[in-house]
């Protein structure tokens, strides 16, 4: 099962790689700078980008870092990493191929963590930050951000609904009580916690992830169909562009 899922996480993401390297909605906000904020006060010896995917995470701490270990389940993803990295002229970010579940680190590798648009993906989000916990220093900061959802059960239906029609491998997007009660689970102080909201453009969002026309079909019948109360959450666009919910939470 875990094999079958990764499988298709490689395979959703494989081919996509550079797009996630160019994308503006990964490669800017004001998230990106606070991790590099607090990367810069920290000055860390090693950190872990966990779940690079585009790498933008890696790209901010490398400035303030020893040394930056960029971390994803694809293959692909990395090789777009290293190009970019060189691109940039980085030299001290290495990539290692690994799933979130399985990191091949000693436990304490890292004095600092950041996680960014990938937790959704794992198949085992608790495994996931169990081994973040395990291979993070004791008292070691980590960032962890993604799409939550909102937690009302119709508005968190649609959301995970028209994320999977986007992208199969979706798995989750948990809402703040969900990640709060995971961190906490996984040996996690939770700190402080922001939220934003992020404009998803459908055309870009569909198109970077290669969605099928059947399945963006699926998504726009979804969105007409909603509720005013989903509506309006989501501000749903005459288009399909639509607005969601996104945390950083801050760890130790």
């Amino acid at each position: 099962m875990s094999s079958h899922h990764d499988d298709r996480v490689r395979e959703q993401f494989g081919p996509t790689a550079r797009s996630y390297v160019t994308s503006a909605v990964h490669a800017t906000g004001d998230d990106l700078a606070r991790i590099a904020a607090r990367a810069a006060a920290l000055r860390p010896r090693r950190a872990l980008d966990l779940g690079c995917g585009g790498g933008h995470v890696a790209y901010a701490i490398a400035p303030h870092a020893g040394a930056v270990t960029a971390c994803d389940l694809s293959s692909d993803m990395l090789a777009a990493v290293e190009a970019e990295a060189a691109r940039r002229q980085i030299s001290n970010i290495e990539t290692i191929v690994a799933s979130a579940e399985a990191l091949p680190f000693p436990d304490g590798s890292f004095d600092f963590l950041a996680c960014r648009f990938s937790a959704h993906h794992w198949r085992d989000a608790e495994a996931g930050l169990h081994e973040a916990r395990r291979v993070l220093a004791r008292g070691a900061p980590a960032l962890f951000i993604d799409i939550v959802s909102p937690g009302e059960a119709a508005r968190d239906t649609h959301l995970q609904s028209v994320e999977l029609l986007r992208d199969t491998s979706h798995v989750r997007d948990y809402s703040q009580a969900e990640w709060t009660a995971m961190l906490t689970r996984a040996g996690f102080s939770v700190g402080a916690v922001a939220t934003a909201r992020l404009r998803m453009d459908f055309a870009e969002w569909t198109a970077r992830m290669r969605t099928p026309s059947v399945q963006v079909e699926a998504i726009r019948a979804l969105q007409a169909a909603a509720s005013d109360t989903v509506a309006r959450h989501y501000a749903i666009e005459a288009d399909g562009s639509f607005t969601i919910d996104m945390a950083l939470l801050e760890a130790a």
